[in-house]
């Protein structure tokens, strides 16, 4: 008898380890989808559908060099003034470098190397480290702490 119990302890650890793996990896998966988005908008120029990887509120943190954004809509003026403005130029974007970690069902970290590559020929470039939350609408940046 306490063999049989042991073996089936056994079984539902490795069920429940099984389980996780799978959960797991279908977070990353989601949250790498949210990014390719991002990265997809960027090189089209749209903004607004880029702004849609962040947490719409106005609790989002961005931290780019010394400067502290706080909420949606100013992080998403902060990337209009950057960006959109006369003499300015969005670039081709991409995240080299990505790591995601899923820290729980609803909690998750990335980091990575941001890459612009610029008509002008220059390629500024950075790294960044992002919190991530699910939400019912899916997985959003709750905190973008960006560097270059």
């Amino acid at each position: 008898m306490r063999r049989f119990i042991l073996v089936t302890l056994l079984l539902a650890a490795i069920i429940a380890s099984a389980q996780t793996t799978a959960s797991t990896s279908n977070d990353e998966a989601a949250i790498r989808a949210v990014l390719n988005a991002q990265v997809d908008a960027w090189n089209k120029g749209d903004l607004e559908t880029y702004m849609k990887g962040y947490w719409n509120s106005p609790d989002l943190i961005f931290i780019g060099g010394a400067n502290e954004n706080r909420g949606y809509q100013n992080t998403l003026e902060r990337y209009k003034k950057a960006y959109q403005s006369p003499g300015h130029e969005m670039g081709q974007l991409d995240f080299p470098e990505l790591r995601i970690t899923v820290l729980s069902p609803v909690s998750a970290y990335a980091t990575g190397k941001f890459h612009l590559k610029m008509s002008n020929g220059k390629e500024p470039t950075g790294r960044f480290t992002l919190i991530i939350r699910k939400f019912p609408e899916g997985w959003r940046i709750i905190h973008d702490h960006s560097c270059s």
